[in-house]
């Protein structure tokens, strides 16, 4: 099959009207991957035919088909039916033959009800096959087609690659300017080094729809660098990738005369952590290696930058629903969140209580009008609550969506930790109270684990440590002495999620300094070895009681304490047990 653009296709067509007619109803269609799947598969016969290059005696005709491209390989590929979905589906359309070149086994049909595409790992079986073994994975039989090829001298093995030209012009105001000047004499010619960078004006209107530097003449009209005619600057900027895509080297030395000083990137580079939406992890990222790459060549960047970064961390989403009805010329009317009200799972408009649709939760849109202001969010319950509730909320690979009452339950939780604070400012400074080593162990198992979190952008599991040392420490009866350390440290382990209230509840506490200014707390690996443990009882496979015990206690001496206990001898009532059996550290089963 070749592609309605091919150069085979665009001579036929010449003087064939109806293959003319087909070819631009089929440059009509789309182009991206979604597209091309979904639409109907149409061809047209050429009436060409070729030989088959492993079987000459076999001859195959020559389709144009909607849904071959031009820029993939050559535009032209050899259809494989039997084992390609979308080869299946027009070969079964047009009545054309389909052959099994593998199967799933060696007396399977090779009468095909759908393709069958295997693993390119999967071992199948070679249906007569031409070369290497029978039984091959995908890969090796990729392998032994091209050496067959080579060997005969009917074809090479190529890479390909399905990259796409980066369209980066846009007509925007916001983008950097694309340096080039349209003459009517000399065509588009670039501007003057001497003359850059050309800035965007400042003194422009968005009251027009459309591109603003359209209608600024003192700044698009210009003379031409070569010839001197008057002339108009190209008014489409760059997209903002362009920007972004190679300003974390311009941080290695932001002031130096020229883009980057090496002995700064030399320095700097790479960049340790590079962190962004999905989006991001495809396009900027490819972006910024094309410009890594081409910095090493202009001598911009050192040799170790061609890769810039280290390590990829693919962030989720902050989702929220969307609310809308359906307006005049079928167009929908999309409503923020503020404008509505919930009740009983429906929403509202608040202006004139009509009922509108929930679409279920999606990304953040500009054009859906389901975002909120962060400046409500910070107006109704601080920056800290925010931040605390979308990191809580989910992995941080995940999607979050953002709901008023999780951050209403955010907001509450962070209200009890500075009521506790509160609470132990006021405690009697020299009474003395009970289980300080206790709760001390409990405050390094947290340093511990939060740490971890943090390291491995596991926030959510560190939050959710945090709720847990918040309770422990409010049910604490512990001196006030212990209970400030506790405090501090809690507020010290929050300070990355909850800078603001961490520095309050610092201050409260009398901290030396800013909590920001304060050494990370360590651990101390002493606290954090356990010296006893609790083990259930279970009598019959029932649980009745448990027992806490040193962790070095011996079977027998734990047997002893689990038959001495209270609940245990009430169980029994007086029986003899059969079997005791001890799992230290784990469990005591009494079996009758």
């Amino acid at each position: 099959g070749i592609s309605p653009d091919h150069p085979l296709a665009k001579q036929l067509e010449k003087d064939n009207a109806e293959m003319l007619a087909f070819n631009e109803d089929c440059r009509k269609g789309g182009t991206t991957a979604e597209e091309i799947e979904t639409a109907e598969k149409k061809g047209f016969d050429t009436g060409l035919r070729v030989r088959h290059p492993f079987d000459t005696s076999w001859e195959l005709p020559v389709y144009i088909a909607n849904f071959i491209m031009m820029d993939y390989g050559t535009g032209a590929i050899f259809g494989c039916p039997a084992h390609d979905e979308r080869d299946f589906e027009f070969a079964t359309k047009y009545a054309l033959p389909i052959t099994s070149t593998y199967l799933p086994s060696e007396d399977a049909s090779p009468k095909l009800e759908e393709a069958y595409v295997p693993a390119k790992t999967e071992k199948v079986f070679y249906n007569g096959g031409f070369a290497g073994e029978q039984w091959q994975t995908g890969n090796e039989a990729i392998n032994a087609a091209i050496a067959f090829c080579e060997e005969n001298g009917i074809g090479q093995g190529v890479t390909k690659y399905r990259l796409r030209d980066w369209g980066l012009s846009r007509q925007r105001y916001w983008g950097c300017p694309i340096p080039v000047v349209h003459c009517s004499d000399c065509g588009v010619v670039p501007e003057k080094k001497e003359n850059l960078p050309i800035e965007l004006p400042y003194d422009v209107t968005f009251d027009t729809p459309g591109n603003p530097l359209d209608r600024h003449p003192t700044w698009r009209n210009c003379s031409c660098p070569k010839c001197g005619s008057p002339a108009q600057r190209e008014t489409d900027t760059m997209d903002t990738f362009v920007d972004s895509s190679w300003y974390f080297a311009r941080f290695t030395s932001p002031n130096a005369e020229t883009p980057v000083d090496m002995a700064d990137a030399e320095y700097w580079m790479n960049v340790d952590q590079y962190i962004g939406g999905i989006e991001h992890a495809i396009l900027h990222l490819l972006y910024s290696r094309f410009f890594a790459r081409a910095m090493k060549i202009t001598g911009n960047l050192p040799a170790k930058a061609i890769e810039p970064f280290d390590a990829l961390f693919t962030q989720g989403m902050v989702t929220h629903a969307i609310y809308k009805r359906d307006g005049q010329n079928g167009r929908p009317i999309y409503y923020y969140p503020e404008q509505v009200d919930l009740k009983d799972g429906k929403a509202f408009l608040k202006e004139d209580g009509s009922e509108v649709d929930i679409i279920p939760s999606a990304k953040m849109s500009k054009s859906k009008n389901n975002v909120v202001d962060p400046l409500n969010i910070i107006s109704a319950f601080g920056a800290d609550t925010a931040r605390w509730f979308v990191l809580s909320d989910s992995p941080p690979e995940r999607d979050v969506e953002w709901t008023a009452s999780g951050a209403e339950a955010s907001f509450k939780h962070l209200g009890r930790v500075w009521s506790l604070c509160d609470k132990i400012s006021t405690m009697d400074k020299d009474a003395k109270g009970a289980g300080d080593e206790d709760l001390l162990r409990e405050m390094h198992k947290a340093i511990r684990d939060v740490t971890l979190g943090v390291e491995s952008f596991g926030f959510n599991a560190a939050i959710a440590k945090l709720y847990g040392f918040t309770a422990t420490l409010s049910k604490s009866k512990a001196s006030h002495s212990a209970q400030k350390q506790a405090i501090m440290t809690l507020a010290q382990l929050m300070a990355p999620m909850t800078p603001h209230l961490a520095e309050d509840i610092w201050a409260h506490q009398l901290g030396e300094g800013l909590i920001i200014d304060a050494p990370w707390p360590v651990a101390d690996e002493a606290m954090l070895v356990e010296n006893s443990v609790t083990m259930p009882i279970q009598i019959n496979g029932k649980r009745r009681a448990e027992i806490t015990v040193p962790t070095d206690m011996s079977k027998e001496e734990v047997e002893k304490v689990a038959l001495s206990d209270e609940a245990v001898l009430r169980s029994l009532d007086g029986a003899t047990p059969k079997k005791v059996i001890v799992v230290p550290g784990r469990i005591v089963n009494v079996v009758l």
